[in-house]
């Protein structure tokens, strides 16, 4: 499942913006023009990267609604699970200390089991901190479990 982050033409209307909000903003991250076309949408910042499309593509990866600040709480990815009977989650994405770490605190509240994937996912350094190991530190205390790609792997080839 894929929760993506896009932003259309009036999510730029906000008259509020989060530090890394009005980046996003500014540098056009993730925008596409329209909900109801893909019209530009190839190659752009807020396509997926071409390595893993025809794994996201294949009639089985669910596409959510996209979520517009870092938690899943204005999409559908819980809806999108319950509806799947699916209760444990493997976390996995590009910002760990924001999205990543965001829908691992929504999930655990809605409910599910979430493990995170710790090296599947990576955050900004600012001279003010390191965004990747805020995430491992908070991993560490928030999920139920905290792997590598390895140990994930080996999980779910295991699983009956």
């Amino acid at each position: 499942m894929i929760s993506p982050h896009y932003y259309y033409p009036t999510d730029h209307g906000w008259k509020f913006e989060g530090a890394l909000e009005k980046v996003m903003h500014n540098i056009g991250m993730f925008d596409r023009p329209s909900a109801y076309s893909m019209e530009g949408f190839e190659n752009s910042g807020a396509d997926f990267m071409p390595q893993y499309k025809k794994y996201l593509f294949d009639g089985k990866t669910i596409i959510t609604s996209p979520h517009k600040v870092y938690g899943p709480e204005q999409n559908d990815v819980v809806l999108q699970l319950r509806k799947q009977k699916i209760d444990q989650v493997i976390l996995a994405g590009m910002s760990a200390n924001l999205c990543v770490e965001s829908h691992l605190r929504e999930l655990l509240e809605m409910g599910f089991e979430v493990a995170v994937v710790k090296d599947a996912t990576a955050a900004a350094q600012i001279p003010e901190g390191d965004g990747y190991l805020a995430a491992l530190i908070n991993f560490r205390f928030i999920a139920n479990a905290v792997w590598t790609t390895d140990e994930a792997v080996a999980r779910i080839s295991a699983a009956p």
